[in-house]
């Protein structure tokens, strides 16, 4: 069975390097807020091209505890809207409302799946105060015209970066288009510590250090607390781990990028929608990151059926929308036909750095044998 990721194999890589990382630590005798971490930030706030990066737990905490930043530096208040696409991962959505800030879902654009800028601007009220730019599946969303729309309504821009590492656009790098972004370090993600990790990166001094005051209880200094804060830090493991991985980044990145470009340049099924045209794949080489890659398949059960009786594992992301979750009950009668089309027909196939060439070949082989 072709693994959809193989995180034993993607780490296995690394194994030594990972093992001498994590010696250092133990042998170190200090686990949290220690050089670690600050080499990490230095280091993956360079590779974005941010003034500043700042761990934290994970990426939803990344996320809020940004959102919250702001509110506590008088830039948002409770109830002000926030624009995010309708087809985003649930976090996307968790983090405007534990701030009780009201979510805006915006359908999104048919063929990328990112926010589309047309519709964005039609979903400004005089209560819009911040988008959040979720760059789905690893590539970027639209964030020239984004931030042209930003700027325009003086709105704030929260990048969701947790799909996204080290993807680009006209040499500018994943969490350095907007006022911030949020990483999320989980493990299969295309950077993945061995545990929840996260960050978020800025060109902002006063957020990030606001930031980086909620997730240490609020404190600033020890024992002074000047917020309502709460305990979200990367510790020095992981970070440890990450510095390893990160230098490893671009070269599996690039091997991804690959991957993508055999995959639309060979898979040839009317009933097998593309991600991306195949000349499009050649020029997407240096931007798009392809955490995953996904194709739309009308009936899907049947089609991932086929695949795994090949021998082919896939996975869905995501099979329901956060505005059909029980969770956001009051969403549900949204009507979403975009995203609710998208989250009906999507199938993620094998995509990560330790694939080898003929279980890509196989993967091809099975999508065009396909018949329905």
């Amino acid at each position: 069975m072709i693994p959809f990721l193989d995180l034993k194999a993607i780490n296995q890589q690394h194994r030594q390097a990972l093992i001498d990382a994590a010696t250092r630590v133990i042998d170190s005798g200090w686990y949290v807020l220690g050089q670690e971490v600050k080499a990490f930030e230095q280091d993956f706030a360079a590779y974005c091209g941010t003034s500043h990066c700042v761990g934290m737990a994970n990426g939803l905490d990344a996320l809020v505890l940004t959102l919250r930043a702001w509110m506590e530096m008088g830039k948002l208040k409770e109830g002000d809207e926030v624009i995010v696409p309708a087809n985003t991962y649930i976090a996307s959505v968790l983090a405007i409302t534990e701030n009780r800030l009201k979510p805006v879902l915006v359908e999104p654009d048919a063929v990328s799946f990112n926010l589309c800028p047309d519709k964005v601007r039609a979903a400004i009220t005089p209560k819009t105060k911040a988008i959040v730019a979720v760059h789905l599946y690893g590539q970027l969303a639209p964030m020239k015209a984004l931030m042209a729309i930003a700027d325009e309504h003086q709105l704030l821009v929260l990048e969701d970066s947790a799909q996204a590492h080290g993807a680009m656009v006209d040499g500018k790098r994943a969490g350095n288009w907007g006022h911030a972004s949020g990483f999320s370090f989980y493990p299969g993600k295309n950077l993945g510590a061995l545990g929840d990790a996260g960050a978020m990166t800025t060109n902002d001094a006063e957020l990030a250090q606001t930031v980086r005051a909620l997730g240490n209880y609020g404190s600033h200094k020890k024992y002074e607390n000047l917020y309502q804060g709460l305990n979200s830090r990367l510790d020095e493991m992981q970070a440890a781990l990450l510095r390893v991985k990160l230098q490893h980044l671009d070269a599996e990145t690039r091997v991804r990028q690959e991957i993508a470009v055999a995959y639309s340049q060979g898979i040839d099924n009317r009933l097998v929608q593309l991600p991306i045209g195949r000349d499009a794949a050649v020029e997407s080489l240096g931007n798009h990151a392809f955490h995953l890659f996904v194709v739309r398949v009308k009936q899907r059960a049947a089609f991932q059926a086929h695949l795994k009786a090949s021998g082919i594992d896939t996975l869905i992301h995501y099979p329901i929308p956060p505005h059909k979750q029980q969770a956001y009950k009051a969403f549900n009668g949204l009507q979403l036909p975009v995203t609710d089309a998208i989250h009906q027909e999507v199938v993620s196939l094998p995509m990560g750095p330790t694939m080898q060439q003929s279980q890509v070949e196989q993967v091809i082989a099975a999508c065009n044998a396909y018949n329905g």
